[in-house]
């Protein structure tokens, strides 16, 4: 099996080191980058399955970086951040981050997640899931409305999966919180709902406004997609 190939974007070489080691000990093949101009240059020109992104970079920062990927690729994006507040969390997903981890972390850890993002978006193939106008194929990572693609994050598409899974059945943001996250702590409801309102404008633009309903008090569920 080919080795999934990361790349690590940090301007601190101590940790493009440490992030290096225990990422190859995970069995991955790495590449690095020491900005945010160099790390998107990269990521633009090579054939990345997730790229290790640093918030706080100097001049081109990496929220920056994220926007600017996400106008061409889908590529995971794995946010690094030395800051604790939530508001640098969820604005890291708005921008299209799949996942962060926070300053000073254990490489053990980080090599855990970025399984756990492969796993998400390369794992095994799933059904194709339509609901009205609305068409999905998780394993081909496609979105369409009325046959018009719309591109998602993985993250979107994972939650957007996972709704139209059982589209009747109303999903408490807790219980969908743990579906993507598992066990890891710190990821709030905030945060699912970063990525839901960003989903859910995603689809409005592309003529699908009643995608996903609020049950008021008990949580979500898909809506008709009648367009």
């Amino acid at each position: 099996m080919t080795k999934a190939h990361l790349l690590i974007v940090d301007d601190d070489p101590h940790i493009r080191s440490v992030l290096r080691i225990g990422l190859q000990q995970a069995g991955y093949t790495v590449s690095e980058a020491g900005d945010g101009a160099e790390g998107l240059a990269k990521a633009q020109t090579g054939r990345f399955d997730l790229i290790v992104l640093d918030i706080g970079l100097p001049e081109m920062d990496g929220l920056a970086v994220c926007r600017a990927l996400r106008t061409t690729q889908q590529t995971p994006v794995l946010f690094l951040t030395a800051r604790q507040d939530e508001i640098d969390r969820v604005l890291g997903f708005e921008m299209g981050g799949d996942d962060y981890v926070t300053k000073p972390f254990s490489p053990r850890e980080l090599a855990a997640r970025v399984a756990a993002i492969l796993k998400r978006t390369k794992g095994q193939a799933a059904p194709t899931l339509t609901r009205g106008i609305l068409r999905v194929d998780p394993a081909r990572h496609l979105c369409e409305v009325s046959g018009t693609p719309v591109t998602l994050t993985a993250r979107e598409m994972e939650i957007l999966a996972q709704l139209m899974a059982q589209p009747d059945r109303i999903s408490a943001r807790p219980a969908l919180t743990d579906a993507l996250y598992g066990a890891h702590g710190g990821v709030s409801d905030r945060t699912v709902d970063s990525h839901l309102r960003n989903l859910r404008a995603k689809l409005a633009d592309a003529g699908c406004a009643d995608a996903i309903e609020t049950v008021h008090g008990i949580g979500i569920r898909m809506g008709p997609c009648a367009g």
